[in-house]
Formats: C-alpha cells, structure tokens, sequence
C-alpha cells in the first residue's frame, strides 16, 4: 500500500510539474507574439539622402586633384628617365650613379605621395559619410521606437537571409521621417 501511494504522489508530482511547463511555455508564446519586426535597405536610404550626393562630389573634386598632381609627378618623372635613357651612354659613372639614384629616390616619392593620398582620400569620405550615416541611423532608430517596433534589420548588410510578410519595411517611415517623400 504504501508503495502505491508513493506511486501517486510521483504521478501528482508529475502532473504539477507538467501543468506549471505548459503555462511557463503558452506565457513566452504569448511574448513572442508582442515582438514587431521590421526590416530596411540602409544602402538604398542612403542613396535617396541628398547629403549624399554633395559629399560623393566633393570626394570626387579632391580625387581628381590628386590624380592630377600624380599626374605632374609621373610626367616629370617620366622626363627625367628619357633624359637619362637619351645621355647615360655618355655619362661618367659617378653622374650615371647620381642620376639613378635621383631617380629611384623621385620614384620613391611618387610611392609615398600614392599611399599618402589614397590614405587622405579614405579620412575625408569617413568625414563626409559618417555625419550623414549617423543621420539616417538616428532616424531609423526613432521610426523604430516611435512604432513600436523590438527589431530592424538592414536587408544591405546580407545578414537577413528571410524575413516573413509580418516584418514591415520602414523605409517609407524613415522617408518621411527625412522629408525625402517623393
């Protein structure tokens, strides 16, 4: 006898048990169903602020002023080596060795002014970009709260692989949020 109220204890144990797993399990089904998910292309907002557009000009102004200074280097350097190739048959050996060097160290600065510049143009895109990108960030974040939303994603990142009809595209909020209404 005392083995069977044992049993029916255990079974009593079990069935509170299993009883408070479902209400644990339906009240986070309940919560997951309280999550708002919405996704957006940064990429394409990105492409419609037109604060973008001035900054890609001025980015291109100054590439192009350094492409022309390389320019001016590469022909002066260009000069200097037909010159040497046109007299170095009839160059001592010390004033052959000096215009080499001349020119290995020329060559040399061509390098430096290529690394520095390309180096120059990277800092100055960060500097036009960054402001803009934080611009669009703000935005999207306050779309966000203002609507409720737990999630975004940034469909141009690649990290989405699916989203279901449920998540919303916010970039029509963030639009309007931007006053970039078409």
């Amino acid at each position: 006898m005392i083995n069977l109220n044992e049993k029916i204890n255990e079974m009593k144990n079990l069935l509170k048990l299993l009883v408070i797993t479902l209400f644990l399990f339906s009240g986070t089904a309940v919560n997951a169903q309280n999550y708002k998910f919405g996704h957006i292309n940064s990429q394409e907002l990105l492409s419609l602020m037109p604060e973008r557009d001035s900054a890609q000009a001025t980015i291109q102004q100054y590439a192009k002023e350094l492409e022309g200074e390389l320019e001016i280097m590469n022909v002066e350097y260009n000069n200097k080596l037909n010159d040497y190739v046109e007299k170095r048959d009839n160059l001592t050996p010390l004033v052959k060795q000096t215009k080499e060097q001349e020119l290995s160290e020329f060559q040399s600065r061509i390098q430096e002014f290529t690394n520095s510049a390309s180096q120059e143009l990277q800092q100055q895109e960060a500097q036009l970009i960054q402001p803009i990108i934080q611009k669009a960030e703000k935005a999207i974040k306050d779309v966000a709260k203002e609507n409720g939303f737990t999630y975004i994603f940034d469909l141009s990142r690649g990290s989405v692989i699916y989203f279901s009809e449920q998540s919303e595209d916010i970039l029509p909020l963030v639009k309007k949020k931007l006053g970039l209404e078409e």
